[in-house]
């Protein structure tokens, strides 16, 4: 695969390495396509777990896969045709009622790994475990940690389009323009609080005036929780208002004559 991407095995982990540190990955350097021990090799837990939620989120689809328990492969070769069966080395996905996948892995000097997703409710979580002593082991810290996570956790989820009213325009062809929040909020608290208490400020800029064009940035939505900030989302506008010109501003006053 790698030699069918980039041409040789080299150019892949150098492109592998890239693509890593464009993820934060900051404690990760790859040598090989394989993963399989070498010097210079290496990443910690929480890089696959940067790894593993950038898979999930862009490639939901992975967990079709992930959870597969069973499968017949067909090999075919110039000798002819012969079919074997796969088991999945996941043992979670069997044992842990809200597992979703997602990958394991061993070597001598890595020993037991695994990158685990769970999903309960609307909760998903990753739970990464490295050098564990054998494959039970690395299934029970898994588990562990998932059920750690789901009773620490609570979740605060926006309702999606929140409405924001008309904003005031300045020199455009219209007085006002439609603005919407570009994405809903999500927040994580693993403090215990109420979420129930949050707090939502919308800020838009004192001095708007066209053109704008759609998408771009007019003001901020903040969050606070027990007066703290705890994330934003911006306010963009919802479509494209041009400049007045003197030829409008003509067509406009004319209409109100008419009317």
């Amino acid at each position: 695969m790698a030699e069918h991407i980039c041409g040789n095995e080299e150019e892949f982990v150098a492109q592998m390495n890239k693509r890593a540190e464009g993820l934060g990955m900051t404690n990760t350097h790859f040598v090989n396509c394989n993963g399989l021990d070498a010097d210079g090799h290496l990443t910690t837990a929480r890089d696959i777990a940067l790894m593993s939620r950038e898979l999930i989120t862009k490639y939901p689809q992975i967990h079709d896969y992930c959870m597969i328990w069973m499968e017949n492969i067909t090999h075919t070769t110039k000798k002819g045709t012969s079919e074997f069966g796969l088991t999945n080395t996941n043992k979670l996905i069997r044992q842990y009622e809200y597992a979703t996948g997602l990958k394991t892995g061993s070597t001598s000097k890595a020993k037991f790994c695994l990158s685990a997703t769970a999903k309960k409710d609307d909760m998903e979580l990753v739970a990464v475990i490295m050098a564990a002593e054998d494959s039970k082991a690395r299934v029970r810290d898994a588990v562990s940690l998932c059920n750690y996570g789901f009773g620490k956790c609570n979740k605060y989820q926006e309702d999606v389009g929140v409405p924001i009213k008309p904003v005031k325009l300045s020199k455009g062809v219209k007085e006002k323009i439609s603005v919407a929040q570009e994405e809903p909020f999500t927040y994580v608290d693993t403090t215990g609080a109420d979420l129930k208490g949050m707090e939502r400020k919308v800020s838009i800029k004192k001095k708007l005036s066209a053109p704008v064009k759609k998408g771009d940035k007019v003001g901020t939505v903040k969050y606070f929780l027990n007066g703290k900030e705890v994330g934003s989302r911006d306010v963009v506008a919802a479509e494209s208002v041009k400049k007045i010109s003197y030829q409008s501003a003509v067509v406009d006053t004319m209409k109100n004559w008419l009317l």
